[in-house]
Formats: C-alpha cells, sequence, structure tokens
C-alpha cells in the first residue's frame, strides 16, 4: 500500500535502489597483458644470453711479456735491474724457470736463470767513463721444462753520462766542471717519435717532471724519458761554485745547484 499525504506534505515512495551487477572482469585484457609480459620477459632473457660475452679458453702455457729495465749507478758499475710480466694461462702452464740474458753492445755479458714465480733479476756491468754512452738490451723467455721454451722478448736500453766542454764553462779559468746528475738512463727513440713531436711542438716542453716522466711520444720502452735534461756547475780557483752560462735561468739546473752547494756545507 502506498503512504498517504500527510499534513499537506506529499511523501513519495522511496524506492530502494537495486544492487548493481558487478561487471565481468576483463578477461580478454587480462589475458594480452599476461602474453605481452611473458613476451618481454622471453625478449629480455634472450638479450642477456646474445649478449653476454664468449668465453674465450685461456693459451696453456704463459709467456715472457713486457720486458723493461731500470738502470742505476753503483760505484764504478751500473746495476741492471731486469723486469718481466707474464701473459695468462692456465694454472697448469707457469713457467719452471725464467732465463734472462743481458747484453752490452753485442756481446752478451750475464746470463741468469730465475724461478718461474719470480718477475725481476739484477745484473752488474761497468759503468761508462765521462763522455761515454753504453747501450744493450734485456731478454727474459719462459721456459716450461726441457722442450718448451718460449720466444725470448728483448728490450733495449742505454746510459749516458756526458761530457762537459770548455766552451760551457762561466770563465775560461774554472778549476772543474761538474755534471749533474753525472748519468742518466735515457731510452732509445723508437722510431722516431719524440723527434718528431719536437719538430711538431717547438715551443713546447717534452717534461712533465724533469728526467723522471715526459710526454708519451718522448717516453721509451722501458718508461723512461728519450731525452735528459743535464747541467754544468763550475768550481772557481778561489773556491766559489757557479752555474755556466748553458744552466742558467732553468728551473731544474737552479734546484740541482742548491742542492750541489748544500754538499759542500754538509
Amino acid at each position: 500500500m502506498n503512504p498517504e499525504v500527510v499534513v499537506g506534505d506529499v511523501r513519495r515512495r522511496r524506492r530502494s535502489p537495486k544492487p548493481e551487477t558487478p561487471r565481468p572482469p576483463h578477461i580478454r585484457n587480462l589475458v594480452i597483458y599476461i602474453v605481452l609480459s611473458v613476451g618481454v620477459a622471453a625478449l629480455m632473457f634472450n638479450g642477456f644470453l646474445t649478449d653476454r660475452p664468449t668465453t674465450v679458453p685461456l693459451p696453456l702455457l704463459s709467456q715472457t711479456a713486457d720486458v723493461r729495465s731500470t738502470i742505476r749507478e753503483a760505484g764504478d758499475s751500473l746495476q741492471i735491474e731486469v723486469a718481466w710480466d707474464l701473459t695468462m694461462s692456465q694454472p697448469q702452464g707457469v713457467p719452471d724457470s725464467i732465463q734472462v740474458r743481458v747484453v752490452q753492445d753485442t756481446t752478451e755479458v750475464l746470463t741468469l736463470i730465475q724461478a718461474g714465480s719470480e718477475f725481476a733479476d739484477t745484473a752488474f756491468i761497468p759503468a761508462p767513463k765521462p763522455g761515454e754512452t753504453v747501450k744493450g738490451f734485456s731478454c727474459a723467455a719462459a721456459h716450461h721444462g726441457i722442450e718448451e721454451v718460449s720466444e725470448e722478448v728483448c728490450t733495449p736500453w742505454q746510459y749516458v753520462r756526458p761530457l762537459a766542454s770548455a766552451s760551457a764553462t762561466a770563465s775560461p779559468v774554472a778549476l772543474q766542471i761538474v755534471i749533474q746528475p753525472s748519468g742518466l738512463q735515457v731510452d732509445p727513440d723508437v722510431n722516431g717519435r719524440c723527434a718528431e713531436w719536437q719538430r711538431n711542438h717547438p715551443l713546447d716542453s717534452v717534461w712533465i717532471a724533469v728526467n723522471l716522466t715526459a710526454v708519451p711520444e718522448c717516453t721509451g720502452p722501458n718508461r723512461k724519458p728519450t731525452v735528459a735534461q743535464f747541467c754544468a756547475f763550475a768550481v772557481m780557483p778561489d773556491g766559489r761554485r757557479v752555474k755556466t752560462r748553458n744552466s742558467s735561468n732553468i728551473p731544474y739546473c737552479d734546484e740541482l745547484f742548491a742542492e750541489w752547494i748544500r754538499e759542500r756545507y754538509s
């Protein structure tokens, strides 16, 4: 029965809202989403497998590489420290021993045998006289038993001891000319790379740190500069120590001169 009119108000019957029928899930969209997700995952996995670097098997035997020499004066001799690296190999490919040869000019002066686990050895040769340069090369070869001997790797080196000329003195009456440093290892300029760099950069210095490091083009196979800076100082008759003309106004020579002066009073 519908409600009646009361006190002039008209009241309408309120109908209860019908519950909405839930919409069916979008099964088709869900299926498409799943298929796309699986496809993307498959493509990513395939790309991961494709981009992985191919494993290259290591060589069976290790060989010597990057042979280099570091030369220092030791009294009347030159101490030549020969160092080398070994290439990667299978664990069992480490050499039994390393044969090291040091050759001065064309004469072999020393042959040494080191254990395969060593990476350096030291030889001594007579030091050159002032005004002379000694040249040679150092070699290393890996030995694997009696039959397996790897190819020898050699690197040239040289050591310079300059001699001052009378024209370099500050005065013709100087009693003594002293060269600092007295000698230096100067790497060979392989293929003239440093000379070419200097021609192309006439106003630039080759030095990063004088007599220690130079630009790559002026750095040799032993990682030493292929050029050298020497300074000439003079001892005068009254005992004074002075710089020569060709060593003046050079910061590196100024530092060496200050050290040389201090030696007198030490």
